[in-house]
Formats: structure tokens, C-alpha cells, sequence
């Protein structure tokens, strides 16, 4: 069995995003046999259904980094209750146009950090919720909600506090345990 390649998507475009952040650590905490890289959404167009056979090439570059990963790791803010405009829209255009999402049946992890102590519960919602219109496996447990993002992260975005690093641990070994029992030996 080949190396696990897990995509992490930063769902906010923040220069300094505590997701982002985590995503670093989660990059750190890697079991064996996984690499992960991180995409940014920065230039990906608002959807336009005009124009989804002849997308953007930020869009195709998105598309196709999508299809080349074996799973998703989203790290997503919480804005108003939700998932950031910009993640939703990113989504929505990889979901397109219809019966060629490059989401399909691509195995999922979501985790989120916010400066509120709820650490984005209500944004990982409904993320979850997408996901199954997605069709996409995703981890249930753990869930990696990190809230009061100051007293975990330095001000260069280390992440320092430990039970929240094996928290992400944990998520990362579910989301190679998902991805390896779909594989075919």
C-alpha cells in the first residue's frame, strides 16, 4: 500500500488563520505512510454556473488537487453559525457540474479552531452536513473542535497545547484507518 495523500483545506483567507495553523500542526503529527498538503482559496472565483464547463484555472488547479488526494482534511473558521462564504463556495465549485464532483465517495476529516469557546461546533455542522450531499465517507470521532484559539497557539502559530495536538493525532489515524479499509489490497 502506497502512501496516504491527504489534502488539508484551509476554509478561511486570513493571513494569520488559526486553521491554517492547524493544519501546520496537524502536518507534524502525521502517522506513518500519510503526507499532507495544504491548499489555499485564495483566487478561486464566486461559482457562476455560466461558466462551469470552462472553469477558472484556479478552479482546475482546485479540481485537480482534489482527485489526486486520497482523503480531506477541512480546518474550517466558524462565521455566523456556519462555514466561511469562501469554503462553501470552493465546495461548491469542485461539486461541479453535476455528476462530476471531485468530492465523490473522497474519504473526509473536519476539525476548526476559533477564538470562542465553542471552537466552531456549529460551522462543523454543517460542514458535515454538505459532506453528506458530497457523498463523502468522514471521520465521526474525534471531533477537533478547538476553541479559545489564543491560549493554544503562539503568536507565530505553533500549536503548544498537548491534549489538543493528540486530539489531532487521533483524527488523523481515524481518517488513514477510513481511507486504508476503502482501498483495495
Amino acid at each position: 500500500m502506497g502512501e496516504i495523500k491527504i489534502l488539508g483545506i484551509v476554509g478561511s483567507l486570513r493571513k494569520n488563520s488559526y486553521n491554517r495553523f492547524a493544519l501546520k500542526a496537524a502536518h507534524e503529527l502525521l502517522p506513518e505512510g500519510a503526507m499532507l498538503g495544504l491548499v489555499e482559496l485564495h483566487g478561486i472565483p464566486i461559482y457562476d454556473q455560466s461558466t462551469e464547463l470552462t472553469p477558472p484555472p484556479a478552479v482546475v488547479e482546485f479540481r485537480r488537487r482534489i482527485r489526486s488526494a486520497d482523503a480531506i482534511l477541512f480546518a474550517t473558521p466558524e462565521y455566523n453559525y456556519s462555514v466561511p462564504g469562501c469554503l462553501k463556495n470552493a465546495i461548491d465549485w469542485a461539486s461541479r457540474p453535476y455528476g462530476e464532483s471531485a468530492w465523490a465517495g473522497k474519504p473526509a476529516a473536519v476539525m476548526g479552531v476559533s477564538i470562542g469557546s465553542l471552537g466552531t461546533a456549529r460551522a462543523q455542522y454543517h460542514l458535515r452536513q454538505i459532506l453528506v450531499a458530497l457523498n463523502m465517507p468522514t471521520v465521526n470521532q474525534p471531533e477537533v473542535m478547538i476553541g479559545n484559539a489564543e491560549r493554544r497557539f503562539t503568536e507565530d502559530g505553533k500549536l503548544t497545547d498537548e491534549p489538543t495536538r493528540k486530539q489531532i493525532q487521533k483524527l488523523l489515524l481515524a481518517l488513514t484507518a477510513l481511507v486504508k479499509s476503502g482501498r483495495a489490497d
